[in-house]
């Protein structure tokens, strides 16, 4: 459930292992579809998930994006 929330959020996922009874997922997504993760990633997994972001790098908002945000592309 996890992987496929992910995937709707346009995440690109990098790889996955498993660390003892943990599985960690890398992937990038973009920030802006991020914010209120840990309640839905903590629902997700009945409490038993955590996450962590840092930043990747950036790059250009899309069309789409920007024309959401109002920028005037």
């Amino acid at each position: 459930p996890i992987q496929s929330d992910l995937a709707r959020r346009g995440a690109l996922v990098d790889g996955e292992d498993v660390r003892g009874e943990y599985r960690v997922i890398r992937g990038r997504v973009a920030l802006s579809q991020m914010f209120g993760y840990s309640t839905t990633v903590r629902s997700l997994s009945q409490g038993r998930a955590t996450y962590s972001m840092e930043p990747a790098g950036y790059t250009e908002a899309s069309p789409e994006v920007a024309k959401r945000l109002n920028f005037g592309f």
